[in-house]
């Protein structure tokens, strides 16, 4: 049940994207050929007015088939014979509506929380024996004080309590940062603070936090500081795998995405917890879609919205031919990397989670 669960959320965060550039290929006057939910063979086809729609066989993937859109197309309401602002918005409307499900799927696991949570301390690890308390929070010693609002640590923004599990986990530091906190309304930097709890356990965050009561505001609020912190690593993470920081048995691909989202549902105490964690995955996943679309790599969103801008400057658009050539070239490389990623998920199955 979980994997079914899982590849329809990956199936609507696919949808979702191609019905950004459906609907705005529509108000703009584009016409859109077919839109179809799925890939591979058509279970179920209508047409409507101009537009096939479809429902295919595989629910990981989907598309939006807009006239000309790489070619030259005598209709005036091809893709590339709409304005340049036009074809901007209709690019950039996928990851957009990536990032508004990723945004109401946060505002949905925030209002499953009992309070919102601040990045504000309101306690330390401690113990109290016949009155005498003992702390046993590293932080605490190093100078963080009860009611420090922390900005940063070692640079990294900290905008929600997710971003601890970035700055703790992903860099394996419990000892020596330098935190930027907000205290009686002032910015004040601490050298060489640790995180880390005394009494020899794992635990890499040696504090709790201040956890606001619900209302709209509060729950808005704090669905935009998660949705800050998500781009945020998203991006940090995006960073480290072009720049060769991640081994190449942790790339992973749409099996490895699935196996995470059912794995998150089954993981769970109860039925609560496991529908928080599915759409925390679902807000994780979609943002990461849609960043990722916007890179200007070949064959992707970002890919073409580089050559409109090429075409701003140049005040005239590229052959299309030169950019089909372009984007061919990006399209079989992601397509390699898709299979290799596939691989890497699979071997994960099989092995257990161990490559190699």
């Amino acid at each position: 049940m979980g994997i079914v669960i899982a590849i329809i959320i990956f199936g609507l965060i696919v949808t979702v994207h191609e019905f950004g550039h459906f609907i705005c290929a529509k108000l703009s006057g584009i016409k859109v050929l077919e839109f179809s939910v799925g890939m591979g063979p058509k279970l179920l086809q209508k047409t409507k007015g101009e537009t096939k729609y479809s429902l295919r066989l595989l629910p990981l993937g989907g598309y939006c088939a807009m006239e000309g859109e790489d070619a030259t197309n005598s209709d005036p309401r091809s893709f590339r014979n709409a304005k340049l602002w036009k074809r901007m918005v209709v690019l950039v409307a996928g990851a957009g509506m990536n990032f508004v499900l990723g945004f109401i799927a946060i505002v949905i696991y925030i209002s499953m929380m009992d309070g919102v949570p601040t990045t504000t301390v309101s306690n330390f690890m401690r113990t109290e024996d016949d009155g005498v308390i003992t702390y046993y929070a590293e932080s605490y010693d190093t100078g963080l004080e009860k009611g420090d609002k922390i900005i940063s640590v070692d640079g990294t923004r900290v905008y929600s309590i997710i971003d601890f599990n970035y700055v703790f986990n992903v860099m394996q530091e419990h000892e020596g940062h330098e935190v930027i906190v907000k205290r009686n309304g002032e910015k004040l930097k601490l050298d060489d603070v640790s995180f880390r709890i005394k009494d020899g356990s794992d635990k890499f965050v040696d504090f709790g936090v201040v956890y606001k009561n619900k209302n709209p505001l509060t729950v808005l609020k704090g669905s935009g500081e998660n949705f800050m912190s998500m781009t945020h690593i998203i991006g940090l993470s995006l960073k480290q795998l072009f720049s060769g920081q991640v081994e190449k048995e942790e790339v992973s691909g749409p099996v490895g995405v699935v196996t995470v989202i059912n794995d998150a549902a089954k993981d769970a105490e109860n039925v609560k917890e496991s529908i928080f964690n599915l759409f925390y995955m679902m807000a994780l996943i979609s943002i990461n879609v849609g960043i990722f679309n916007l890179l200007p790599i070949p064959g992707l969103d970002g890919g073409r919205l580089l050559f409109c801008f090429i075409e701003l400057v140049r005040r005239k658009p590229i052959k299309p031919e030169h950019e089909g050539y372009v984007h061919l070239a990006g399209m079989v490389l992601l397509f390699g990397i898709m299979i290799f990623a596939t691989y890497n998920d699979i071997v994960k199955l099989i092995t257990g989670g161990k490559n190699g």
